[in-house]
């Protein structure tokens, strides 16, 4: 239960920051606010590493078994980038629901093809047909008469 209740807060915060980031995207630039963003999450993460007690090393980072692992921070700033950019051009209901939909294939493709470690699950077309069905919610809500 606390999963899905902390799913659902990070759903919505990222549909806020994302807003958030196209804003000051409008008053700045791209890179203004993505630098600004990865900013701020490195000093609040640094700060959280602080209050629990410096727990962790940067060092084990040294021993990270499959080093592309380490391309987090990468990733998170082609997301800023595209989040702000998709909020942009197509507006925020829109673009989360598109890039929800796209974390959805995405994950369920890493869990049947068993990609970067994680346990293999078995295709199910029921599985499938619940994207298609995101898919079509998608065109629905972008219908217009």
């Amino acid at each position: 239960m606390i999963g899905a209740v902390i799913a659902i807060i990070s759903g919505a915060l990222m549909s806020i920051q994302g807003v958030f980031n196209e804003g000051v995207t409008k008053q700045s630039s791209i890179w203004v606010s993505a630098s600004f963003v990865q900013l701020t999450a490195l000093a609040v993460c640094f700060g959280a590493w602080c209050l629990t007690g410096f727990k962790g090393s940067f060092g084990q980072l040294l021993h990270i078994d499959n080093k592309y692992m380490l391309l987090g921070g990468v990733i998170g700033a082609a997301i800023t980038y595209s989040v702000i950019r998709s909020i942009s051009s197509l507006g925020p209901a829109q673009a989360v629901m598109i890039i929800v939909v796209s974390q959805i294939a995405a994950a369920y493709l890493i869990e049947v093809f068993g990609l970067f470690g994680v346990e293999r699950v078995d295709f199910e077309a029921k599985r499938l047909m619940g994207v298609a069905l995101c898919i079509a919610g998608i065109l629905l809500f972008k219908w217009q008469k």
